[in-house]
């Protein structure tokens, strides 16, 4: 089974960055794409931010021109840069991975991100 370890949240103030990252526990053969998801309290979980192992790039348009996804398919990370933190970004921020081999749906355990002044 896939795991996937996220890493990098905290607290950070306002106008403030944080860099997330996450790796696999084990090497996934092929990948569709790679992703990162939030939830905020009492709100639904929320896509971020995605891209795909052909490079394709797509943003919430509540993020576009202050977060940036990169990763490294060929060893399973994937990364985001938070610039320009708001107190609206204060969620737990989930890595996500849709594999073809082995094929399935992975999920990180979160990490919380708060800004707060």
């Amino acid at each position: 089974q896939v795991q996937l370890v996220e890493s990098g949240g905290g607290l950070v103030q306002p106008g403030g960055s944080l860099r997330l990252s996450c790796t696999a526990s084990r090497r996934i053969v092929s990948l569709y794409a790679m992703d990162w998801y939030r939830q905020a309290p009492g709100k639904q979980r929320e896509l971020v931010a995605s891209m795909t192992s052909r490079g394709r790039i797509n943003y919430a348009i509540s993020v576009q021109g202050r977060f940036t996804i990169s990763g490294d398919y060929a060893k399973n990370t994937v990364n985001l840069q938070m610039n320009s933190l708001k107190p609206e970004d204060t969620a737990v921020y989930y890595c996500h991975a849709n594999a073809n081999d082995p094929i399935g749906n992975y999920w990180g355990q979160g990490t919380q991100v708060t800004v707060s002044s």
